[in-house]
């Protein structure tokens, strides 16, 4: 006699919508909702719409509401993506900022092990985010600029708000309006952001520099 064995599979894990799994539970559930919640508060640092965000990386605006939510976990393909769509590196959503648990801390605090880093090699510098993405109507940023490093050759400007800052170390030369000055250690700035400006560290040592911009813009 011969026994035949079934074909039929076992249903395999639950699928959220466009393919993405549900948030699993536990500290899982926790880190979903605090990767939901940065690219909630990046977009509206952005100050864009979800329908903008979701058309730019390829999903749903259903789905992004869902990911925000900490409903639905995102494959890594549309983390990627929707990290590209707001202009933020991946590596932002999985900082070490502690458990979801202390939501209402990151409103306000950025400890030293948590500063979110944007590794500019390419320009000569990194910048350290000193400020919340939940806070966006001010942004305070460390630069550290290498020998050679610049903003680039061309001068840039922002249609609204201001900056100002202050240089810890080294030297920062600072070009505002065409008109060009030498900053030391102990020197500080301020002008409007619709000035066109450029900046760059001709000196012999790193730079080390406090950027502070209204409203924010990383």
């Amino acid at each position: 006699m011969t026994t035949k064995t079934s074909s039929r599979r076992e249903p395999g894990p639950r699928r959220g919508p466009e393919g993405e799994a549900p948030a699993p539970a536990g500290e899982a559930a926790q880190g979903a909702a605090r990767i939901g919640a940065r690219l909630r508060d990046r977009r509206k640092l952005r100050q864009l719409s979800l329908q903008e965000v979701a058309g730019r990386a390829g999903v749903s605006a259903a789905l992004l509401s869902q990911v925000e939510r900490g409903i639905s976990a995102p494959s890594l393909e549309t983390m990627v993506a929707l990290c590209a769509a707001l202009d933020m590196p991946a590596s932002w959503l999985f900082d070490n900022s502690g458990p979801a648990g202390a939501a209402p801390e990151e409103a306000c605090i950025v400890r030293r092990g948590a500063r979110r880093v944007l590794d500019l090699s390419a320009r000569g510098m990194i910048k350290e985010m000193l400020t919340p993405d939940a806070c966006r109507r001010v942004q305070m940023m460390r630069m550290l600029i290498r020998p050679g490093g610049s903003s680039g050759e061309a001068p840039y400007n922002h249609p609204e708000g201001a900056k100002c800052g202050t240089v810890l170390a080294g030297t920062l030369s600072l070009e505002i309006g065409g008109r060009l000055h030498l900053l030391h250690g102990g020197d500080s700035f301020a002008f409007e952001a619709t000035e066109m400006i450029r900046f760059w560290n001709e000196g012999p040592e790193e730079a080390d520099v406090i950027w502070v911009g209204s409203p924010a813009f990383y």
